[in-house]
């Protein structure tokens, strides 16, 4: 067997060495070790040992009580934290996600066989070497998850570890081996027990993967059918329109896919076209057309985001370039202008890649029409970015204090004159002068109540 070697940074490293050196066994494992062997920088090290949670109080000065009833206190080495956790055996599950009782026990074999994968599943020290009782290693190499030992009760276990299996082929580019499958569209139901942080989380992290393609796993596990039922839905609506080659579902990964890995944008490509399985007619030619589906989309996209718990940010982003991914500028200077004020200057450089995601994700018909309109959008964009032009209010000549100078009252009719002097700008930019904006937009000839000021008449 070859000889295996996995460099540990010097905390961990130390943290081993003094737990050794007092009689017990120390292992770096888990994630840590599946990415050293696979070439890739961890971010964590954690660390089993036989010690008990006190023992290992006892040999470090700076200890954290992370979680002493299951075993776990953090160690604080040369300044960065260590998770030392105690070997044990976890009790029942009762609530599909949490042990009610761990045992510690003094084998670090029992201890691994109650992770999730194999691959996750190794151990390593520099004294033994790696530990590997469940062939995470031959897995790795086969480039395949596989649950640790009985599947069914791994999964039973934690419900959550079925989503943790996609969403792990989708970032290592593996496939799942057909027993774990076989486990994962059974038990698919349970995920309804996870809470909507923990489900959010799996299903952002496959969407931001390499492969967020795996998306289509999750539908043939039955794992959307719990917790995105508005997908399944996506993959069993047709498109019989020559704008289109795929199903809505199938739309939707290859989007996605042609999306960077950016949690808006991917979102995005995500839920932009749920709409479309409520929206959809078919014309006496048998085309379908899916009108006011971006609206419709938007409204599923925002109940969708609050339901997995997104925050509020994100889904006002991704709910604004759902509503508009199919809206089209005019290849003018005055169009794209207040195109980019409707969506937001933020905002406006995304809409240009969901746009092309899109249209990627389309058929051939138009498809090199629609890409040279999307390079004229750009060019039209950058050429306006270049001159400076004024695009809100913040870049306005005039603001909120001038006019209240020039007498106006406070009130809602400030907005309304910055908003007219801010469209006036957008037709004209050369209009951006704060001469020219108060001649025109002075309150008194507006017939907006003026300030009495002392020593002159109100007009």
């Amino acid at each position: 067997m070859e000889k295996i070697e996995i460099l540990i940074p010097a905390g961990a490293a130390k943290i081993l060495r003094v737990l050794e050196d007092h009689g017990y066994e120390a292992y770096v494992v888990g994630g840590c070790v599946r990415d050293s062997l696979l070439g890739r920088n961890p971010h964590d090290w954690d660390i089993t040992t036989s010690a008990l949670p006190l023992q290992v109080k006892a040999l470090f000065r700076r200890t954290i009580d992370t979680g002493l009833k299951h075993g776990t206190v953090t160690v604080m080495e040369n300044g960065e934290p260590y998770e030392v956790t105690t070997y044990r055996v976890d009790g029942e599950y009762l609530d599909g996600r949490h042990p009610s009782e761990v045992t510690f026990t003094a084998s670090l074999k029992e201890d691994l066989q109650r992770r999730d994968f194999t691959i996750n599943a190794m151990a390593y020290s520099e004294k033994n070497g790696l530990q590997d009782f469940f062939g995470g290693l031959q897995d790795l190499k086969n480039k395949r998850i596989r649950a640790v030992g009985d599947p069914m009760k791994r999964f039973g276990e934690d419900a959550l570890r079925i989503m943790r299996a996609v969403r792990f082929a989708a970032q290592l580019g593996y496939e799942i081996e057909e027993e774990t499958v076989r486990a994962m569209k059974i038990l698919a139901p349970t995920l309804s027990k996870v809470s909507a942080e923990r489900i959010s989380s799996e299903l952002e992290k496959t969407l931001l993967s390499p492969h967020p393609e795996k998306l289509r796993m999750m539908y043939e596990a039955g794992i959307t059918a719990v917790i995105l039922p508005e997908f399944d839905r996506c993959m069993e609506t047709p498109q019989n329109n020559p704008h289109h080659i795929y199903n809505v579902g199938e739309h939707t990964i290859v989007s996605i896919r042609n999306a960077r890995p950016d949690k808006v944008l991917r979102l995005v490509m995500l839920l932009h076209d749920f709409g479309k399985s409520v929206c959809r007619t078919t014309d006496e030619n048998g085309i379908d057309h899916f009108y006011g589906h971006p609206d419709s989309s938007a409204e599923m996209a925002g109940k969708i985001l609050r339901r997995l718990k997104s925050d509020n940010a994100t889904r006002c982003a991704v709910v604004k370039l759902v509503r508009f991914h199919d809206r089209a500028a005019g290849l003018t200077e005055r169009s794209v202008r207040k195109m980019i004020r409707e969506i937001g200057e933020d905002l406006f450089p995304l809409y240009l890649e969901v746009k092309e995601a899109d249209t990627l994700a389309q058929s051939e018909y138009k498809r090199q029409e629609k890409l040279d309109y999307l390079a004229d959008v750009r060019r039209i964009y950058r050429k306006i970015l270049d001159e400076g032009d004024c695009l809100t209010l913040r870049d306005l000549a005039v603001n909120g204090s001038d006019l209240i100078e020039a007498g106006m009252e406070p009130g809602k009719q400030i907005g309304e004159v910055l908003g007219a002097m801010l469209e006036d700008v957008l037709e004209d930019p050369s209009h951006n002068e704060k001469g020219y904006l108060m001649d025109k937009y002075m309150p008194h000839s507006q017939g907006y109540p003026v300030k009495k000021r002392p020593g002159c008449e109100q007009e």
